[in-house]
Formats: C-alpha cells, sequence, structure tokens
C-alpha cells in the first residue's frame, strides 16, 4: 500500500518550530465477487412491479397476506382434525361390530331374530317409564252402587313444553257406556302435580265386572290441541274391592283405540260488571264429525244461558253449508247481573242442519261455576279478568255425557218465582 509521508527540510529539529504531526492514510480496497440468477431477478421484478400497481403501502400489503396465510393453516388444521375424528369413529365401529359379531355366534340365530330378548323387552319399558309415575285410588260403595275414583298426584311426569315442564290435568271415564267423563284443574308448570280429587260414577255390581276405569294425563294448551302425556286403563273386573285400593302405577302411552274425536271449537268470553254484560263470540270450528252422506256437514252453534239448571236465553249462529272446519266469528251478548252470574251456565252446542229432518246434534259443552276441568278454568279466567276477552280451544263432548253431568230442567219458572 502506498504511504504518504510528511518529514522536515533540515534533519535537525528547530526548538522554535511547532511540533511536527505526522498522518498516515491507508486506502483499502474491498473487491466483492456476487452472482446474479437471472431467473430469480425477473421473479423478483415481476412481484416488485406487481406491488407498485397495488394502491396499498407495503405493510398494508404485507398484513393481508400474512392474515391469509394464517387463515389457510386454520382451515388445514381443521380438516386433519375431521379426518383424523372420522377415522377414529371408524376404529370404534369396528371394535363394536366384532363384539356384537362374537356375541352373535351361539348356534341360536333364528330364535334371537324372531323372538325379543329380554334386554329389548326391558328398554321398551324404560321408554314408557319415562311418561312418569300416577297414584290413584278405587273404592266401590255396593249399597249405593257408587264408583269412587280417586285422582292422588303424579310423578315425573314427561315435559311436554319447551321450558321443559308441562300443565298437567287429569282426565276420567269408565268404559264402555262412558256416560259421564270428568276432569281435574289444571296445574301450571309442573311435573309433580298433587291433584287430591275424586269423582263418583254410578254403576252397578253387574256392569263393574265388564267395565274399564280410564285415566288421561294430559298437558293443557290454551290455544292447540291438548297432548296427551300417559295414561292407565283399569280392567274393573280384576279390582279386589273388599278393600280400598290405593298404589302407584307407570303411565302408558295412549291407547290405539281413542275415543270418538267430534271436534274442536274456539270462542271468547267477555265479563263486564258494571254494566252486566256477558259477550260470547264464536269463532271457529274444526275437525267436526261428518253427518252427511257426501262426507260433510252442515254445521251451526248454538249458544245458551242456564239459570239455576233451568233454561234460559239463547242464540244461534248462521249455518256453515258443507264444511267440516266453520268459521263463524259471530258475537252474542246477553244481559246477567253480577248476582246471576255465580248461577248461570253456558252451554255451547254445535249441530248439523237438515231441511227436511231433524237437526242433529254433533258436539257439546258447558261452562260455570258448576263445570270442571277446562272449561271451569275458562270460565274462571273471564271472571279474573273482567271487561277483557279471553278466548280458548275445547274439545267436544257429546250430547249424553254434558246433559247427564249438567241436568238441566226444562223450564223457567214464572216471574214471579224468580229467585231474583
Amino acid at each position: 500500500m502506498p504511504r504518504i509521508r510528511s518529514s522536515p527540510n533540515s534533519s535537525l529539529p528547530n526548538p522554535n518550530a511547532p511540533p511536527i504531526t505526522t498522518t498516515t492514510i491507508s486506502t483499502t480496497t474491498i473487491h466483492t465477487n456476487t452472482t446474479v440468477d437471472p431467473a430469480a431477478a425477473a421473479v423478483a421484478g415481476f412481484f416488485n412491479n406487481l406491488l407498485n400497481k397495488i394502491p396499498l403501502p407495503r405493510w398494508a400489503i404485507y398484513t393481508i397476506f400474512a392474515c391469509g396465510a394464517l387463515l389457510i393453516l386454520l382451515i388445514c388444521l381443521c380438516i386433519c382434525k375431521k379426518c383424523c375424528c372420522k377415522g377414529k369413529k371408524k376404529k370404534r365401529q369396528k371394535k363394536t361390530d366384532e363384539k356384537i359379531n362374537l356375541n352373535g355366534v351361539n348356534g341360536k340365530t333364528t330364535t334371537a331374530l324372531v323372538q325379543p330378548d329380554v334386554t329389548d323387552v326391558d328398554y321398551g319399558a324404560t321408554k314408557e317409564k319415562q311418561r312418569g309415575k300416577f297414584l290413584y285410588s278405587l273404592e266401590y260403595k255396593a249399597a249405593q252402587s257408587e264408583l269412587i275414583v280417586g285422582i292422588k298426584q303424579a310423578n315425573s311426569l314427561k315435559a311436554m313444553d319447551l321450558g321443559g315442564t308441562s300443565d298437567p290435568y287429569v282426565k276420567v271415564y269408565i268404559l264402555p257406556d262412558k256416560s259421564r267423563t270428568c276432569e281435574t284443574k289444571v296445574f301450571r308448570n309442573t311435573l309433580n302435580p298433587v291433584f287430591n280429587e275424586q269423582f263418583t260414577f254410578q254403576i252397578s255390581k253387574s256392569s263393574l265386572l265388564n267395565s274399564t276405569a280410564v285415566m288421561q294425563v294430559f298437558d293443557f294448551n290454551r290455544f292447540s290441541k291438548h297432548n296427551i302425556i300417559g295414561e292407565l286403563r283399569l280392567q274393573l273386573c280384576d279390582v279386589d274391592w273388599n278393600h280400598v285400593i290405593e298404589e302407584w302405577q307407570d303411565l302408558a302411552g295412549p291407547a290405539k283405540f281413542e275415543e270418538e274425536n267430534l271436534g274442536e271449537i274456539c270462542f271468547s268470553l267477555r265479563y263486564v260488571p258494571t254494566a252486566g254484560k256477558l259477550t260470547v263470540v264464536i269463532l271457529e270450528a274444526k275437525n267436526m264429525k261428518s253427518m252427511d252422506i257426501g262426507g260433510s256437514s252442515d254445521p251451526y252453534v248454538k249458544v245458551q244461558l242456564a239459570l239455576d239448571k233451568r233454561k234460559w236465553k239463547k242464540r244461534k249462529t248462521s249455518i256453515k253449508k258443507k264444511t267440516l272446519n266453520p268459521y263463524y266469528n259471530e258475537s252474542f251478548t246477553f244481559d246477567v247481573s253480577f248476582e246471576q252470574i255465580q248461577r248461570v251456565n253456558l252451554v255451547i252446542s254445535v249441530w248439523d242442519h237438515d231441511a227436511m229432518t231433524r237437526n242433529d246434534a254433533m258436539g257439546k259443552i258447558f261452562l260455570g261455576c258448576d263445570a270442571s276441568g277446562n272449561q271451569l278454568r275458562h270460565w274462571a279466567d273471564m271472571l279474573s279478568n273482567p271487561r277483557r276477552p279471553v278466548a280458548q280451544w275445547h274439545n267436544l263432548l257429546s250430547a249424553e255425557q254434558v246433559n247427564s253431568t249438567l241436568t238441566l230442567k226444562k223450564k223457567i219458572p214464572l216471574a214471579s218465582k224468580l229467585p231474583f
């Protein structure tokens, strides 16, 4: 390397001269050997040009690329995990199949297919037990020819509503006559209702041995069909009548041979105590029984008031031709004082109109303080909500059932003998 040195003109130092400084400058030359790949350079140039065309800063572009790569990675991980789970399930299924096949080789394959195993019977029984348990009592008084059916309580009923609960009530009747149907009150939002109600049926000793007591537990719904939770059917000929029967039983599913369906009717009630006005609005009916040869009917509704078990006032709707699902929306207003409302029964009956012959009864129900079950609840809701209409669907019963329970007298006494 070349060096530049500065030295004095004379070899002898001059004491008066300033000190001499020596400066050494070194120059280093660095040679770098770089080999550039033309293909890589072309690709890099292409991406640089592409990035330059995107109207975003470089950091934003890099962030988007990083997020996309992370998303793709997560998707790949989920797919791998799903494939692994499928593989494990297949292995488990193979193991269980192998176990079943090994247990099935017992030389009795044909018998196993024809006759259910004991485990199958137990499985079906557990299904029925899910409907709940029911406590009832039976007592027969031979001297009075009275059968007393006690509806005590239920436990662990099947939930029928979305909230995991039910609104249970019990319907009781005796087959095959079924001259009377009784209902308990409705219990709201419970699977363990305590009813403690008794119903008395007039039945002779000879008829008792050929009869069946039916106790059905329903879930109450105001604006739709009441769903059955379970039922008990007791053959009364198998009962020991020497003492009172009281026992728990598991509720069974509804029998295939259900009672005759006479249809349903929807109407609203409204009572204004200050004005003494009772308004009944017949809204509609559905699934009515066909009464004519063509499979249809001409239904109309009769609205009747009975005061002190005597026929009092009545009105009727228009006739709907050739239909089993009539729509009326007809309103009727009656003058009923606050003193009379406690002694009044409202009778709703549906009739099939015949031009040439006598009109046929299609179904009937009654409401009031003498009613029971859903009819009594509807009446109580009307009284507890004055000046407000309360609508509800009701299942129609036969005219014989209602008449035997209500026992109306034919004529109302003269005005001078009225108790009001």
